[in-house]
């Protein structure tokens, strides 16, 4: 991978260079088509598929799908794209840029009531992966969502899932959306600078950043909803989070190739249940590590609880979904979401069998 400016000054500063990896995710997508283990990058179909980060750890089966050459032994030539939220990967995705989005589920629910029909084929989750974190300086006046009024809150992106799911807690905890500030900070570095430059009083965001922020003592976790314990306890169930979407039409048309990738992914998914954090994070590539290998794989061992094992939507995963969008998005409180259709299971179902 070529080294950004941003990212040679920070190479050189141990723990930091880890909450480097969303600034050089694009340049790492630049150089997927080549990375699979089996050199075969090049040939096959070709298919283009945009991540919500692709060095975030929540969207780690694209790259590790990449990485283990399941793309190849499906004849595919998979082009991994990258945008650092999740909300800039479902534009991509209805603006015909690509094929595929890997990013949240939610979105699917989202783009109905605006006549998109879009469904998620692979589901990779069953729980967000965020945790929302406050700022060490305001841990003491932040104890709860209760006390989100008057606060500045990082999110990836405005209507980014993260904004979603920041919402819904002040909401349920009785603040209402104009009570507090959402703020657009992206990941990695940029959420780092916001929580120490004090821009931002604590947000939501994912690993390797929650890794590096505790790590170094900037902040504190308030709610974890990196298992389908801590989704239970945020959200009264299963969160199904990140996907692999497509539109629906498209779906349709190459059933084929849908098929081709879901039987990568869900390859990805049981290798993943069988192999520890430790050598996950070896397959991935080199400078997603940055010299703090040991922190990263804690960063995916804290995480993996997050994920499926098979690419299947969990059962009552969409409807907490709806039921979380309802509670502050008017679009979806006053429309009627076919939630049938925001989902399919038939192609990871036959990958398993």
């Amino acid at each position: 991978m070529r080294k950004t400016a941003r990212y040679s000054a920070l190479a050189a500063a141990g723990l930091l260079a880890l909450s480097s990896l969303t600034a050089c995710a694009n340049d790492a997508a630049s150089s997927t088509a080549d990375s699979g283990s089996d050199g075969g990058g090049g040939k096959g179909e070709h298919v283009k598929i945009m991540v919500g980060g692709l060095d975030k750890v929540i969207y780690l089966p694209a790259m590790l799908t990449q990485r283990l050459g399941y793309f190849d032994a499906e004849g595919l030539d998979v082009e991994l794209l990258s945008e650092p939220a999740g909300v800039q990967a479902e534009t991509a995705l209805v603006s015909g840029q690509v094929q595929g989005a890997v990013g949240f589920y939610d979105h699917t629910l989202d783009l109905q009531t605006k006549g998109k029909s879009v469904e998620s084929v692979v589901q990779f989750s069953h729980a967000p992966g965020e945790v929302e974190l406050v700022s060490a300086k305001r841990a003491d006046d932040i104890t709860s969502p209760k006390d989100f009024k008057g606060k500045k809150l990082g999110i990836t992106g405005l209507g980014s899932s993260t904004d979603f799911l920041t919402k819904y807690l002040a909401v349920k905890n009785g603040v209402k959306v104009s009570d507090f500030s959402p703020v657009a900070v992206g990941a990695g570095p940029t959420f780092i600078s916001a929580l120490q430059k004090g821009a931002i009083d604590g947000g939501m965001t994912t690993d390797p950043t929650v890794t590096t922020v505790l790590q170094k003592g900037l902040g504190k976790v308030l709610i974890d909803m990196r298992t389908p314990r801590g989704s239970a306890e945020a959200f009264g169930g299963p969160y199904p989070s990140s996907s692999l979407y497509m539109q629906t039409d498209w779906v349709n048309g190459h059933k084929e190739t849908v098929q081709k990738l879901a039987n990568a992914f869900v390859k990805t998914l049981a290798w993943m249940a069988s192999h520890s954090a430790s050598e996950i994070a070896a397959k991935m590539p080199a400078d997603y590590s940055q010299g703090a290998k040991t922190l990263y794989a804690a960063a995916i061992q804290s995480t993996l609880p997050m994920f499926t094992k098979d690419g299947v939507m969990p059962e009552n995963g969409p409807e907490t979904v709806e039921k979380v969008l309802k509670a502050f998005n008017p679009n979806i409180k006053n429309a009627k979401v076919d939630l049938g259709k925001t989902f399919t299971t038939e192609f990871v179902k036959k990958a398993a069998g």
